[in-house]
């Protein structure tokens, strides 16, 4: 019996088919569908060979060459589970200039200062640019080798040369294998060159970070399967009129793949902010209406964020206008018909302007209730009382619900100086210092604040 061996294939995401299709069933990205192959030949068996290593019991397997070794920066640490698994590979993806390279060569040059010798390979600058920015932010180092290389092939005699514990490749779009056909920067490439190095890193126990472009929709550019090639993936998020930069890990085999690194940018490089939450939350003399503060889970760190709403009378007679900064338009258009609905606070005919400070995004419904009460409070022109935090989720009904990791977000802002908490009933006592105010709907939080 002859098979038929798929002769399209999806540039976008790797997708294989026997036919040509219009638009691409994995992906559904349109004319992305490519001819590739033919008819293969006929089925063999296959029979058994050599084996790489003996199969052992589990409990067997030496597990000292897959320690995590910290890089020596806190919170890139913290994302990665602990530090760099050695023969892991990583992808590293952000929006243009918010800072991954400067990341990586502080990253780097501590790796080399603590484990040997490390090798950046620059597809985008030429070395002496990379040299110009280590020598800012103070990243020389002996053991730190740098390279400007767009063939894999140099690349590889770069690795066998200098045998580095650690391979910072900026970025994999920029370079190609002369072993496959395809563009550069296209999917074949792409895939081919990961495979590669994710071979090489392997076979020699290699830390390798390939950093990643991304496409206008915040997507890593290329096909889906370099994602599933890579061991731990990261990005890189940050507003262009912001300090601020957050790293996340989205997959992560080693570790917590829910975890935040939260980092400052300057003219000295990239600097870790170990207790972010003062950049989150407004510092003033007397509280103002409309504005709340809520306590945020971001992995295992709880972060205290603060939720600004403002309601105007809507001008020119036209439908009243809803705007979002930082916060799920979605969710905040749920919330504005529950405040009105359930809480009694007309909105209908008003302007409703909702943000979060600093540039975090809060997604989590665990801001439900202290958005429902900067919107009350912005309506009312009334401010919430000084040193209150609010956590719950609100229902359609109007229902307060409890939500994970309470004791974790009140000891967070009872650290933080914060006096009373408005939460959800039942639960469960209150840190020393900290008041509890329980709750069990919108109309009873409102009752009891104004």
């Amino acid at each position: 019996m002859k098979s038929t061996r798929p002769a399209h294939r999806c540039t976008e995401c790797g997708y294989t088919s026997a036919k040509w299709v219009g638009r691409c069933p994995e992906c559904q990205a349109w004319g992305s569908v490519q001819e590739v192959g033919a008819v293969g030949s006929p089925l063999r068996a296959v029979s058994a060979g050599p084996v790489s290593a003996k199969a052992l019991p589990i409990g067997q397997v030496q597990l000292a060459g897959a320690r995590a070794v910290p890089t020596g920066i806190t919170e890139f640490d913290r994302v990665l589970g602990g530090g760099l698994v050695p023969g892991a590979v990583l992808l590293v993806a952000g929006e243009p200039g918010v800072g991954k390279s400067t990341l990586l060569l502080e990253v780097a040059h501590r790796v080399a200062a603590a484990n040997g010798p490390t090798l950046v390979v620059s597809g985008e600058e030429s070395a002496a640019q990379v040299r110009l920015r280590a020598e800012r932010i103070g990243a020389l180092h002996d053991q730190l080798y740098l390279a400007a290389e767009t063939e894999l092939s140099a690349v590889l005699t770069h690795v066998e040369d200098v045998a580095p514990t650690l391979l910072v490749l900026d970025s994999v779009q920029t370079v190609r294998s002369p072993a496959v056909d395809g563009t550069d920067g296209g999917a074949t490439q792409v895939r081919a060159v990961a495979s590669a190095l994710s071979a090489v890193a392997r076979s020699r126990n290699m830390t390798t970070i390939l950093v990643g472009h991304v496409t206008k929709d915040g997507a890593i550019a290329g096909p889906r399967a370099l994602e599933h090639l890579v061991d731990v993936v990261i990005s890189f998020d940050g507003e262009r009129h912001s300090t601020l930069r957050l790293v996340r890990a989205t997959k992560n085999r080693f570790g917590p793949a829910d975890e935040i690194g939260c980092f400052e940018i300057g003219d000295g490089g990239v600097v870790g902010v170990p207790d972010p939450s003062h950049l989150f939350v407004s510092r003033r003399s007397a509280p103002v209406p409309g504005s709340c503060v809520t306590v945020t889970m971001e992995g295992s760190r709880p972060l205290l964020a603060e939720v600004q709403a403002l309601v105007a009378t809507a001008g020119g007679g036209g439908s009243p206008r809803r705007a979002v900064s930082g916060l799920d338009s979605q969710r905040v258009a749920m919330i504005n018909a529950v405040v009105e609905r359930r809480g009694g606070v007309r909105l209908a005919d008003a302007d409703v302007f909702a943000a979060s400070v600093g540039g975090v995004r809060i997604a989590e419904p665990a801001a439900d209730l202290a958005l429902a009460l900067a919107i009350a409070s912005a309506s009312k022109d009334q401010p919430l009382p000084a040193g209150l935090v609010a956590i719950g989720e609100v229902g359609l009904s109007g229902e307060i619900r409890r939500v994970g990791g309470t004791g974790r977000r009140l000891a967070e802002a009872a650290r933080q100086g914060y006096t009373a908490a408005l939460v959800p009933e039942d639960s469960g006592p209150a840190p020393k210092g900290i008041r509890l105010i329980e709750v069990p709907d919108l109309g009873a939080a409102f009752a009891r604040l104004w």
